[in-house]
């Protein structure tokens, strides 16, 4: 079932706003349970977790800052 346009951009506001600080909470407080690694190390594991929360919702996230494709234009000089 795919969703549509707007379904997606309100499940990407969701998941912006409330998914992603969650999220973030949950991986500071699950590195901080081990003895802090090397900066650089800390920096790559955190650059891998922001990209592995994305994957999955990478369909939803598809093509929501484009305009609504199920509106219709009158034409090029159409104003909004």
């Amino acid at each position: 079932m795919a969703l549509g346009y707007k379904a997606r951009k309100r499940l990407s506001l969701l998941i912006l706003l409330v998914g992603m600080p969650i999220y973030i909470i949950v991986a500071v407080n699950v590195v901080g349970l081990f003895d802090r690694p090397p900066i650089w190390l800390e920096f790559l594991i955190y650059v891998v977790l922001g990209l592995i929360w994305a994957l999955p919702f990478k369909a939803v996230f598809r093509g929501v800052g484009q305009p609504d494709p199920d509106t219709r234009e009158s034409g090029p000089d159409h104003h909004v």
